[in-house]
C-alpha cells in the first residue's frame, strides 16, 4: 500500500512549483557539503585537537582513538545508509533528512562543547562523532531520493552531478578548512558546522516537501540486523587491519581482523539468503537486475575506492617529503597539503555539473566510461613522477583526476536513480551511497596497507644506517627503526617533525647540537624515506589505475539510457544511445 506524503501530512504539494526543485537541489547541496566536510575536517586538526584535550596521538596507546575520531564518522554514515533510505520510503524522505540535518547540527554542537579532558575527552568525541555520522547517513541516504522526486528525468543528472560535486569536493574543503580553522582554535573545527546545521535544518523544514507516496512496509529485522552488522563488521575489521599486530607492520593476520572480516562476510551471506525468502525485504535485490542499477554501483564502489587512495596518498606524500624539503615546516604542512591538492577539487568542480548537464541528453555511459579512463591515465601517469617532482606535473594529473572523477560521478548517479521505481528511492539512494562510503572506507585500509607492505621491506634497514650514521647510539637505532611504518605516516599525516616525535627526548638532547639538528631537519627524513616510499607509491596508483579500468569497463556494460516508468512504458520511457 502506498500513501501520498503529503497528503498525509496535510500540506499543499510544491509538485508543480518550478521553483521547488531549486530549492530541493540547493539544501540538499548544502546538507551533503555539510556532511563530506565533516567527513575529512578532522584529518588535519587531529593534532590541534588531540593537544585541545591534552593526549598524544603518537602514544601507543591513542592510535585506537585517532583511528577512531576520524573513521568513525565513515563507518556509521557507510553502514546506516541503506536502513535510512528505507525509512525514507517508508515514513517520508524529507521527514527523514529533515531529521537528519538535526541530528548533524545536535552532534556539532556537543562536539563544540567537548567537556572532558584526556581519554575522556577522546571518547566523547568519537561517541559524538558517531552522532555526527547518524545525521550525515539520513541526509546522504535521502537527498538523491528527494532530487530524483522533485526534477523531471531530463535535468536529474545536472542536479544530481550539483549534489554530487558538494559530496566529493567537500572531502577535499574540509582539508583546507580543517587546517585553517585548528590554526585559530581546535573547536572552531566542529563549531562551523552549527550555525550552517541550524540555517539548513530550519530552512529544509519550512520549505522542503513530501513529492514521494510512501510505502508501508513492515520491518525486516533480521535483514536490517545482519547487513548493518555484517557490513560494519568488515569496515572495522579493515580499520584494525591498518594498525600493527605482533611483529607485522599490518594487522591483517591478526584473530580479530580476521574474526571481523570473516564473520562480516557469513553475516553478508545471510542476508543475501534473508532477503530472498521474507514477504518484504529490507532490500530489493531484484533492483540489481537492472543493468544500470548494479553496473553503476560496482562502478561507484571501485572509483570511491580509487579516489580515496589517490587523495590520502598524496596528503602523505606532499607532508612527508616534499613540503619539508621545499621549505615548509612541519607543523604548516597540513594546511599547504590542502592548497596543493586544490587542482582535485577543480577539476570535480568543472566537470561534475557539465557532465550531468549533457548526461541528461545523451545517456551517461559515454560521461561514465570516459571519466573512468581518465582518471586510470591520471592514475599511471602519478606512477612515473620521481618523488621529488616539479609541482605542474602533479597539479597537471591531480587535475585530469578530478576531471574523470567529475565527469564519471555525475551521470552514473543519475543513471541508478533513474533505473529504480519511484517507491525504492530512498533505499536505492541508501544503497548508493553505502557503495560509495564503504569504497572511501575501504580505500584507506587498502591503500594504508599497501603503501606500509611497500615501506616495510627497506625502511627498517634504511633508518638504521642513518640513525647511526649521525651518532644515534645502536640499540636506540635499532629499537626506533623496528617501529611498525605506520607510526612514521601517522607522524607525516598529522603535521609532526617524524624524528623529533620518535626519538625520545633524552637521546636528542645528548646529540652533538649539529648531529640533532640535521636529524630533525626538514631534509634528513624525507630524504631517507624518499626511495621506500616510492616504491609503496607506485603498488597504491597501479592499483587504483586498476580499479578505474575495471569501472570504466563496468560502465561500459551499463547498456543504453534507461529510465524506469511505474506506469506503462511509451517509446519515449526507454531510450537507448
Amino acid at each position: 500500500m502506498t500513501t501520498p506524503s503529503s497528503a498525509v501530512a496535510g500540506r499543499p504539494t510544491r509538485r508543480h512549483d518550478p521553483n521547488y526543485k531549486w530549492i530541493a537541489l540547493s539544501n540538499t547541496t548544502l546538507g551533503i557539503l555539510m556532511a563530506a566536510i565533516d567527513g575529512s575536517i578532522v584529518i588535519i586538526a587531529l593534532p590541534a585537537i588531540f593537544n585541545g584535550i591534552q593526549l598524544n596521538p603518537l602514544e601507543p596507546g591513542s592510535t585506537s582513538y585517532l583511528l577512531w575520531i576520524f573513521m568513525g564518522y565513515l563507518l556509521v554514515t557507510a553502514v546506516l545508509v541503506v536502513a535510512f533510505g528505507w525509512l525514507g520510503d517508508r515514513y517520508g524522505r524529507v521527514r527523514m533528512y529533515n531529521g537528519g540535518f538535526l541530528i548533524f547540527t545536535i552532534g556539532s554542537i556537543l562536539l563544540a562543547a567537548t567537556p572532558f579532558m584526556g581519554t575522556a575527552g577522546a571518547l566523547w568525541i568519537i561517541g559524538m562523532r558517531i552522532v555526527q555520522g547518524i545525521g550525515g547517513a539520513f541526509l546522504f541516504a535521502n537527498s538523491a531520493a528527494i532530487l530524483t522526486d522533485a526534477f523531471p528525468t531530463n535535468q536529474r543528472g545536472l542536479a544530481l552531478g550539483i549534489n554530487g560535486v558538494a559530496a566529493i569536493a567537500g572531502q577535499f574543503i574540509g582539508l583546507l578548512a580543517g587546517g585553517f580553522l585548528a590554526t585559530i582554535d581546535w573547536r572552531l573545527v566542529f563549531f562551523v558546522s552549527v550555525p550552517i546545521g541550524i540555517v539548513g535544518t530550519v530552512w529544509a523544514y519550512l520549505r522542503l516537501e513530501e513529492l514521494s507516496t510512501t510505502t508501508k512496509r513492515k520491518m525486516d529485522w533480521w535483514g536490517n540486523i545482519t547487513f548493518g552488522v555484517g557490513l560494519a563488521s568488515i569496515l572495522v575489521g579493515i580499520t584494525y587491519g591498518i594498525q600493527p599486530y605482533g611483529t607485522d607492520p599490518t594487522g591483517w593476520t591478526s584473530p580479530l581482523v580476521l574474526t571481523l572480516i570473516g564473520g562480516g562476510i557469513l553475516l553478508l551471506a545471510i542476508f543475501l539468503w534473508i532477503e530472498q525468502r521474507v514477504a518484504e525485504p529490507f532490500f530489493d535485490l531484484s533492483l540489481f537486475r537492472i543493468r544500470a542499477f548494479a553496473a553503476g554501483n560496482v562502478a561507484s564502489l571501485l572509483a570511491a575506492t580509487g579516489r580515496g587512495g589517490l587523495s590520502f596518498i598524496i596528503v602523505i606524500w606532499l607532508q612527508g617529503i616534499w613540503l619539508p624539503v621545499h621549505g615548509y615546516s612541519y607543523a604548516d604542512t597540513p594546511l599547504w597539503a590542502g592548497i596543493y591538492m586544490l587542482p582535485l577539487t577543480v577539476g570535480f568542480l568543472v566537470a561534475g555539473p557539465l557532465s550531468g548537464y549533457l548526461s541528461d541528453r545523451f545517456g551517461a555511459r559515454l560521461f561514465a566510461t570516459g571519466g573512468m579512463i581518465l582518471a586510470a591515465i591520471a592514475f599511471i601517469g602519478l606512477t612515473g613522477l620521481p618523488v621529488q617532482f616539479a609541482y605542474p606535473a602533479l597539479a597537471f594529473f591531480l587535475l585530469l583526476a578530478g576531471l574523470g572523477s567529475g565527469l564519471f560521478n555525475s551521470p552514473n548517479s543519475a543513471a541508478i536513480m533513474n533505473s529504480v521505481p519511484a517507491n525504492q528511492r530512498g533505499a536505492a539512494s541508501g544503497m548508493r551511497a553505502v557503495f560509495a562510503n564503504a569504497g572511501f572506507v575501504v580505500s584507506i585500509g587498502l591503500f594504508f596497507s599497501l603503501m606500509i607492505a611497500g615501506l616495510a621491506g627497506s625502511l627498517s634497514s634504511t633508518l638504521y644506517a642513518g640513525l647511526v650514521a649521525h651518532d644515534v647510539p645502536v640499540d636506540v637505532a635499532s629499537q626506533i627503526s623496528h617501529l611498525p611504518p605506520v607510526s612514521s605516516l601517522f607522524a607525516s599525516l598529522l603535521g609532526y617533525n617524524p624524528m623529533a616525535s620518535l626519538l625520545p627526548a633524552n637521546v636528542l638532547n645528548a646529540l652533538p647540537p649539529d648531529q640533532a639538528a640535521i636529524l630533525t631537519g626538514k631534509d634528513f627524513f624525507p630524504g631517507l624515506i624518499a626511495g621506500p616510499f616510492h616504491d609503496g607509491l607506485v603498488i597504491v596508483f597501479l592499483v587504483a589505475a586498476g580499479m578505474s579500468i575495471v569501472a570504466a569497463i563496468a560502465s561500459a556494460l551499463r547498456g543504453g539510457k534507461y529510465v524506469h516508468q511505474d506506469v506503462p512504458a511509451s517509446a519515449k520511457d526507454l531510450v537507448t544511445d
